[in-house]
């Protein structure tokens, strides 16, 4: 019979499970990789993200133009969730912060919840249902990208929509030289 404390260790492996789930989401869309984005839904699951309603797949097929035509760059960044296990089903909701660097180089940040159903199937979590609830939304001023004129800063890489980005990089190093602007 398991114990107290290993039910509460099954229940800290499943909601990392769901974490890592919801995280790959962004990823995905942030990367422009649709087979991670793809990964945190079940095939028949369902979205409803703004005027958006449909399978995850159609979804990225929206989405990403739409994300390719206005923004050089995106931000699906993740806050807290609560997340509520019920056996092989499971109820989340996930704050989260949206920020667009837009092609004319204004800002579009936004806010809202992803309320989502996951399930678990052959021991893996993922997503059934999504909806999103957008919460707010701005147009703050824009700001110069900082350190962007220091000489060797894309040496590392440069933030790329695609498996070039620095963060698909194995093993990750540095090929920056030793500076301290302090010592200088």
């Amino acid at each position: 019979m398991a114990t107290d404390r290993q039910v509460r260790i099954d229940a800290l492996l499943d909601k990392q499970d769901i974490r890592e789930c919801l995280e790959r989401f962004s990823r995905g869309m942030d990367r422009f990789d649709r087979e991670i984005y793809l990964s945190a839904f079940w095939p028949d699951a369902e979205m409803a993200a703004g005027p958006f309603v449909g399978s995850a797949a159609d979804c990225w097929d929206w989405a990403i133009p739409m994300h390719e035509a206005g923004q050089i760059a995106t931000h699906h960044a993740l806050l807290q969730s609560n997340i509520d296990l019920d056996g092989a089903v499971a109820h989340s909701e996930t704050y989260y912060q949206f920020v667009g660097r837009n092609r004319d180089e204004s800002l579009w940040i936004a806010g809202g919840r992803y309320i989502d159903r996951l399930e678990r199937r052959d021991g893996d979590w993922k997503i059934v249902l999504r909806t999103n609830v957008i919460e707010w939304g701005c147009l703050p001023p824009a700001l110069p990208i900082p350190f962007a004129d220091v000489p060797d800063i894309a040496v590392n890489g440069v933030s790329s929509r695609s498996i070039a980005d620095p963060s698909y990089q194995r093993p990750l190093v540095n090929r920056r030289v030793p500076a301290n602007p302090a010592k200088a």
